[in-house]
């Protein structure tokens, strides 16, 4: 598992459990419909705004931010 999409998940409140200690360490991801939707929220916030922080100035490609949240509802 990604290490931030790990990071992300326990922020939401979903407990992320390993069966293994060695790899490809399959996981599962137990909570609640309210921490899964949260989850959900904060991976698109996050893709947002790694979208908003584009280095060139090409204003299509900025504007994915509001583009991405508003589609999704994410504030």
């Amino acid at each position: 598992m990604n290490k931030r999409i790990k990071e992300l998940a326990e922020e939401a409140g979903l407990k992320v459990e390993s069966w293994m200690t060695n790899p490809p360490k399959p996981f599962q991801i137990l909570g609640s419909a309210e921490e899964f939707e949260k989850f959900a929220n904060l991976i698109i916030q996050e893709c947002a705004t790694i979208a908003n922080r584009a280095e060139n100035n090409d204003l299509e490609i900025r504007c994915m931010y509001n583009i991405v949240t508003e589609h999704f509802g994410v504030k």
